[in-house]
């Protein structure tokens, strides 16, 4: 399958959007939070934003070169293209939504997402879900070599985009287009993408999968970004492959490897215990906490305190006061925790 190719710089307000990429099948995002310039790649492989400067191809077709001037219009670069709101047609029905500029059977691709039910019903009367369904339907009706979806999951409310993520993550793998979708949430991109590609002020600082950069987060702000805690201090001192780090609140910890200066500390909060422990060396780090909030996942809870995040079976809470300003014991091994630069790449 082609190789989509892009090596783009684009001036936006206070930096610049410089980004290179080769891209292969399957899903690939962008995530990062609001205003890191993720829909401005996106727009620019759609020929919806011009770059500055560089390259965009997709095999042997080059849809952008500024050094020949070349720059394909969004028509012509075969690309389907999902809009964050969708942006359907209000005034026609979904049968004639999907037709628009369609060189495929309507109907087959009606059937194909479960949608042919709605086939005369307008977008008014659509329910987040069904108009995502729709818009995938039109963008894929044109034949597209590759896939774009600018925040497919915004629009959704909470109720519906659990549902939502699980159904579209299924889809796209049935679909099995070069994609490239972007979001502002980790864990959409986590679900949706076998690659992300973490962005920060127009630069992917770090690329993954979605396990890998939860796991080794290369910077405080991936660490961050991917779910972790990350608490901010200062070596103390290291004894053999030790360190000792005092935190900004005073307490301090251990953390299994060699430490200098003032650093980040990433503990994944699933590996954070309610209570004392007892740690496979011997050694533990327990700190005193304040609750803040508890939010129930599934059979999980979240639990958020003044310094750290758990995440715990329920029945696990069961004999604790988790009431807000509640104090509680918590535990960690010095060896799930690791060093993290606070300067970011």
């Amino acid at each position: 399958m082609e190789k989509l190719q892009l090596d783009i710089n684009i001036p936006v307000r206070s930096f610049d959007v410089d980004v290179t990429l080769g891209l292969g099948p399957g899903v690939f995002a962008l995530a990062g939070p609001s205003g890191a310039g993720k829909s401005t790649i996106l727009r620019a492989i759609a020929g919806l934003t011009r770059p500055q400067s560089g390259r965009i191809t997709l095999g042997e077709t080059v849809w952008f070169d500024c050094s020949t001037r070349t720059n394909l219009e969004p028509q012509e670069r075969s690309a389907g293209f999902v809009f964050q709101d969708y942006a359907l047609f209000p005034h026609l029905t979904v049968a004639q939504n999907v037709a628009f500029g369609a060189d495929k059977s309507v109907t087959e691709l009606l059937c194909r997402f479960k949608i042919e039910s709605l086939a005369d019903v307008k977008p008014a009367f659509l329910s987040g879900g069904e108009k995502q369904r729709v818009a995938l339907a039109r963008a894929l009706a044109c034949s597209p070599r590759v896939l774009l979806m600018d925040e497919p999951l915004a629009a959704l409310d909470m109720y519906t985009r659990e549902s939502v993520r699980i159904e579209l993550a299924k889809l796209l793998r049935e679909i099995a287009l070069p994609t490239v979708l972007v979001s502002h949430d980790f864990e959409d991109a986590a679900v949706l993408a076998d690659q992300v590609g973490i962005l920060s002020n127009g630069r992917i600082i770090q690329v993954g999968s979605p396990a890998e950069l939860v796991a080794d987060p290369q910077t405080a702000f991936v660490a961050s970004f991917t779910g972790n805690n990350l608490v901010h201090g200062e070596v103390v001192r290291v004894v053999d492959d030790m360190t000792e780090v005092l935190l900004e609140n005073n307490d301090r910890i251990l953390v299994k490897g060699i430490g200098s200066g003032k650093l980040g500390v990433v503990i994944p909060p699933w590996k954070v215990s309610l209570g004392g422990g007892r740690a496979t060396n011997q050694l533990n780090n327990e700190l005193e906490v304040t609750v803040v909030s508890v939010v129930p996942q599934g059979n999980h809870l979240r639990i958020v305190t003044d310094l750290l995040a758990i995440e715990i079976l329920i029945e696990d809470a069961s004999c604790v006061d988790l009431a807000s300003g509640s104090k509680i014991l918590v535990s960690f091994d010095p060896e799930v925790a690791r060093f993290v630069s606070l300067v970011e790449l």
